[in-house]
């Protein structure tokens, strides 16, 4: 079991106890603005269970962990990797905080706690992430954390009718603040 902690966090493996706050932040219209129209709680669950059986950090899979105040042990969110490619030594950033937290500093603590123990668990050359632009509170986030952004993806993401740029932001593992 994953267990990572920070001056205030507690980033560990997702168990099945999470499942409310995972449906949560899965289906919170407000947290998933920039990320998909929240989906249907049968696809939702199907979505958990593969977390709850991820074991291997193999290409393509995703590494989710729960984010939790060290003190009080509340949900405070999620935050993930993904394998994206061996070869080139890439892994994908990812996370989601619950709406009474956010401006907290919260998501850059624990991003900032997951890179430095992928680095030193993976070895990874580069980390990425992609943002659609209208999200601001992401993009400080990642930009705080050392990243920056690398280009832009024309109408790279689709919610719900409406499509959005993505703008792509790496950081290199050496660099890392």
């Amino acid at each position: 079991m994953l267990e990572l902690y920070t001056d205030r966090l507690r980033l560990r493996t997702v168990v099945a106890s999470d499942w409310n706050n995972f449906l949560y932040t899965h289906s919170n219209e407000q947290l998933n603005e920039f990320v998909r129209k929240p989906q249907a709680e049968s696809e939702i669950r199907q979505k958990f269970e593969r977390v709850l059986k991820s074991q291997e950090f193999t290409e393509g899979e995703w590494l989710l962990t729960i984010i939790e105040d060290v003190h009080t042990q509340a949900f405070v969110g999620f935050i993930g990797l993904q394998n994206t490619d061996i070869e080139m030594g890439q892994i994908q950033v990812g996370y989601m905080l619950h709406p009474d937290v956010h401006g907290q500093g919260f998501a850059s603590e624990a991003l900032q706690a997951i890179v430095d123990w992928a680095c030193l668990a993976y070895k990874p050359h580069k980390f990425i992430a992609y943002c659609v632009e209208p999200n601001i509170a992401s993009t400080k986030v990642l930009e705080k954390c050392g990243f920056v952004r690398e280009g832009l993806l024309r109408e790279n993401c689709k919610i719900g009718d409406q499509w959005f740029d993505d703008c792509i932001y790496g950081l290199l593992a050496a660099q890392r603040c």
